[in-house]
């Protein structure tokens, strides 16, 4: 994994963050611990996204280089904390591999008895640690905070060095993680999941593999620049590959969709016009 995704482990958190400063019936996700986890010099930042001004001037910038950026981010972090929710009395353990400031595991109380791992990049690892401390005094006690060299180290030997069993029935969240990995990073990540329990799940999320080759550009041309060009993002698939690709493993898909319905079923309800991008879509999977 690349030393730019590590950069990356705080931002979906804040703009989550500043999410939280719309009226409540117009966010499309609830998060109230985004904005307290950020570091200082971010909380500040999200802090000025009170003012709706600032806040809709931001969201126009950014919507302009990024088209859907914003609703599909919020989107996906919906969905897989209503999958997590859904899932809680029927695994034993979550993991999320890429935690970077994610919050699910603070903030839900279904999963304050469920035993959480939250891998990452140890630059990562020590900040969440450092914010954990200030908010709760010291890292919950249902968490494990997992610090790994995605590149150098295996992540089931990681992973059970700090005593995650494999025969755990598991919650696996991949979120925004795939696109910066090799295809070899890919395929070892899957041989570790597929020593998962029967009954464990899976959600991912990828970036369509057309993109990445150049074919289709979705109007993310600066998005390709930034990311594709300069070897940051490094791994897609075409959606229709996923079914048979996970089989190998001893995993089906449960749910594919794209950001499109998702912002029927989640953007629609709040009366807010955002566009949404077919570039990343999200998978739902089973271990059988």
């Amino acid at each position: 994994m690349t030393k730019a995704a590590a950069k990356t482990g705080v931002g979906p958190t804040a703009l989550v963050a500043i999410e939280q400063h719309f009226p409540e019936n117009q966010r499309i996700i609830e998060d109230d611990l985004a904005y307290r986890i950020l570091p200082l010099g971010m909380r500040a930042f999200v802090w000025l996204m009170r003012f709706d001004s600032l806040r809709a001037w931001m969201i126009r910038v950014t919507e302009k280089d990024t088209p859907g950026i914003w609703g599909g981010m919020m989107c996906r972090k919906r969905y897989i904390d209503e999958k997590l929710v859904e899932s809680v009395n029927q695994v034993d353990a979550v993991v999320n591999l890429g935690a970077g400031f994610d919050t699910r595991a603070y903030r839900f109380p279904s999963l304050s008895e469920t035993p959480v791992w939250e891998v990452d990049q140890p630059e990562n690892i020590r900040s969440k640690q450092t914010r954990l401390s200030g908010l709760f005094g010291t890292v919950p006690s249902h968490v494990r905070l997992v610090p790994i060299d995605f590149d150098r180290e295996e992540l089931g030997f990681v992973l059970a060095s700090y005593d995650y069993s494999a025969d755990k029935r598991t919650f696996f969240i991949w979120e925004a993680v795939t696109q910066y990995l090799t295809e070899t990073g890919i395929r070892t990540t899957f041989d570790f999941l597929a020593k998962a329990e029967r009954g464990s799940r899976l959600v991912f999320t990828y970036v369509r593999k057309d993109f990445l080759d150049g074919r289709v550009m979705y109007d993310w041309e600066k998005v390709y620049k930034k990311y594709v060009k300069d070897k940051i993002w490094l791994f897609g698939m075409d959606p229709e590959e996923w079914p048979k690709f996970l089989e190998r493993y001893g995993w089906k898909v449960v749910e594919h969709v794209g950001y499109e319905e998702l912002a029927g079923r989640y953007i629609r309800p709040t009366g807010r016009e955002l566009a949404s991008t077919p570039v990343e879509r999200i998978v739902y999977a089973e271990k059988v």
